[in-house]
């Protein structure tokens, strides 16, 4: 029920530093973290190692701090070995060091820390103990935390089950910035769970997860234009929305593509690329009855191009000599 997300810190090093490597010595590390944090803020060698992916560098100049106590080094451990960075992954070395730095106030400790335990990776799965720890790190604004909280409340298990909560928690989440609480909280919004009911601003917050990049907002937010829910009605602009998730493989959007290209609706009538969308749907286990009654009339050359189409999706099949 709850998803995981990966730290915002380890998402941002991989965007800026996608091909870096280990090994970079202290000298070039102290040297790194003066470029990164000027004069005027507190140098921290090890983390300016680490975002250059000097992961082992990094280490070793955390560990002497992190053994004295400072959190921001024991969490940047922790980091280290959840994710395998530069040494085996492990998971319960990680959960040794989150849970030093949770107990000397990082929050960013405290949720990942809840994540090891809402898993059972490292830890004795405890879902209920990560409860607790989402609530302390949301207490303080961690909006990942909010946004687990946040669902663990609509669950009402391991949190009282209050929909209010949940929505003013996603809420919270979702005007953070966080995309998938974004999509959810428009979700909340559309159906009234735990909120009035508000087409125009559902919209509003699931067209944002969607400009974000995330295919099921976008999936969603086609429907609304298609239906003229929350907007005005856009055939042409819903149609581009679709595309733009299908092409992610996003089999949902695929599909719906596959009936508009089946019945000429916003496009072009073409049932052989119909039958690829349709074709790219299955694989991901999408079938759908009503689709397949549209694409009766089919040839089987046609019906044959398109399915060899999908094998080499994206990709063009090779030309035969």
């Amino acid at each position: 029920m709850s998803k995981k997300f990966p730290s915002i810190l380890i998402a941002l090093i991989f965007a800026i530093f996608p091909s870096l490597s280990n090994g970079q010595n202290i000298d070039e590390a102290l040297q790194i973290s003066n470029e990164i944090f000027g004069s005027k803020l507190i140098k921290d060698e090890a983390y300016g190692a680490f975002q250059r992916g000097h992961y082992l560098t990094a280490l070793s100049l955390a560990l002497p701090k992190a053994e004295a106590g400072d959190a921001a080094s024991q969490t940047l451990i922790g980091e280290i070995y959840a994710n395998g960075l530069g040494v085996a992954k492990n998971y319960a070395l990680a959960s040794h060091w989150y849970k030093q730095a949770d107990e000397n106030g990082d929050i960013s400790a405290s949720f990942a820390l809840a994540m090891l335990y809402q898993q059972g990776q490292g830890v004795p799965k405890n879902r209920k103990y990560a409860a607790e720890l989402f609530k302390k790190a949301a207490k303080k604004n961690h909006r990942e935390a909010k946004y687990n909280l946040a669902l663990l409340h609509i669950e009402g298990i391991y949190a009282e089950p209050n929909v209010v909560e949940a929505a003013d928690l996603m809420r919270e989440a979702a005007n953070a910035g966080l995309v998938e609480a974004q999509y959810d909280y428009g979700i909340m919004l559309l159906d009234g769970v735990g909120v009035a009911p508000d087409l125009t601003l559902g919209a509003l917050y699931i067209k944002q997860a969607a400009s974000a990049g995330l295919s099921e907002a976008q999936v969603e937010f086609g429907t609304l234009l298609y239906f003229g829910k929350g907007v005005e009605r856009n055939l042409e602009q819903s149609i581009l929305w679709y595309e733009t998730a299908a092409n992610t493989g996003n089999p949902v959007a695929q599909n719906r593509l596959a009936k508009l290209y089946a019945v000429g609706e916003g496009v072009e009538l073409n049932l052989q690329t119909a039958a690829v969308w349709r074709a790219l749907a299955r694989l991901s286990g999408l079938n759908d009855v009503e689709l397949d009654k549209l694409l009766i009339s089919i040839s089987k050359e046609d019906l044959d191009l398109a399915e060899n189409k999908a094998r080499f999706w994206p990709q063009e099949p090779p030309k035969e000599n």
